[in-house]
């Protein structure tokens, strides 16, 4: 049996001896989604990734919170946990932490994620537990049928905000790597090859990965990511994240100003005056003012991966306290803490 080791030398998450395709992911029940939806397009992508990771399907587990996205774990053929509003991120923890022989995703949305569970997500993040959070971001509230969600934009016109939103939107993007977040990235339902792309990078990263997907909606906030799909501007307006690369779309380009990051006419600046991209870079400060390239947004928009950078996840880290504590107090007896009574002495 061929294993995935981690550093410290343990075996983790055991390999399955046989080959598996898309068709071995996708479970018995019928897939209940409203007729066009993204959510049907980032189904089939994980499917047809999945196989790649060489798992065994019982060593797979797929925790959502409350929304649409949330049936997702119903239509995969793994383990599964259809949990609570916002607390994926802490069960998907217990998970993690305790069976480090599992691989642990979590789907959630804008509204789950960001709003009743945005203490569980920064707190997951900034711990670096060994998971893969995928935040399906339709800037809406669709299963409660069209209110508006964390990531509407001011201005937007629900049956919750009748006159148009007052409140700034969050930038998922910016609120993980503030988090320090040690992988974050951006991709898009509709480009599949982007999305299974950035997937396998997240899936081979230790520690937490947060991917933003930019999903839409279409019974309730339609076309909110047209710009990015209409061949005639998408080209334009899509600076791409890649590695080593100029960060730069098909007319513009990224460089550094007097005053920071500056996104200016391709046809202006000097190829070496392109900011190239370092997703390895310690220092998250770079990271974070690529993610306010797209404020307002849609004028040049980030997709790819902002940032991917080692650091001890906290299942390692708390099994490593857990050998110390055995090796220096010997065996723990759960039976003597369960009844060893609430005393204890002073002085």
């Amino acid at each position: 049996m061929n294993d995935i080791v981690n550093g410290r030398g343990l075996t983790l998450v055991p390999k399955s001896d046989t080959k598996l395709g898309m068709k071995d992911f996708k479970s018995d029940q019928e897939v209940r989604w409203c007729p066009g939806c993204g959510d049907y397009a980032i189904l089939a992508a994980v499917q047809s990734f999945v196989p790649e990771l060489g798992l065994k399907r019982e060593n797979m587990v797929f925790v959502s919170g409350i929304g649409c996205s949330s049936r997702f774990p119903y239509y995969m053929d793994t383990y599964g946990f259809h949990s609570i509003h916002g607390r994926a991120p802490a069960i998907a923890t217990g998970l993690a932490a305790s069976r480090p022989d599992l691989s642990v995703w979590v789907i959630t949305g804008d509204g789950d994620a960001l709003s009743i569970g945005g203490n569980h997500l920064i707190h997951a993040l900034r711990r670096n537990v060994n998971l893969n959070i995928l935040l399906f971001n339709n800037r809406i509230y669709g299963l409660t049928k069209g209110q508006y969600s964390p990531t509407s934009e001011i201005g937007k016109i629900t049956k919750s905000t009748p006159m148009g939103s007052l409140d700034k939107p969050f930038n998922p993007i910016s609120l993980a790597i503030g988090a320090e977040a040690s992988f974050v990235a951006r991709t898009i339902d509709s480009d599949r090859k982007h999305l299974q792309s950035v997937l396998r990078e997240a899936a081979e990263h230790q520690g937490t990965s947060l991917v933003e997907i930019y999903q839409n909606c279409n019974i309730f906030n339609d076309n909110a990511f047209e710009q990015l799909k209409d061949p005639e501007v998408r080209d334009d307006i899509t600076l791409r994240l890649e590695h080593g690369q100029p960060i730069a779309s098909a007319s513009k380009a990224v460089r550094q100003g007097p005053r920071g990051l500056e996104v200016v006419p391709r046809a202006s600046v000097r190829e070496e005056e392109i900011l190239v991209h370092d997703i390895h870079n310690p220092d998250p400060s770079l990271a974070f003012a690529l993610s306010r390239l797209d404020e307002p947004a849609f004028e040049h928009v980030p997709i790819g991966i902002f940032r991917s950078v080692d650091r001890p996840s906290y299942d390692a880290l708390m099994a490593d306290q857990l050998d110390q504590a055995t090796t220096d107090r010997g065996p723990g007896d759960l039976a003597d803490l369960l009844y060893g009574g609430d005393t204890w002495r002073i002085g």
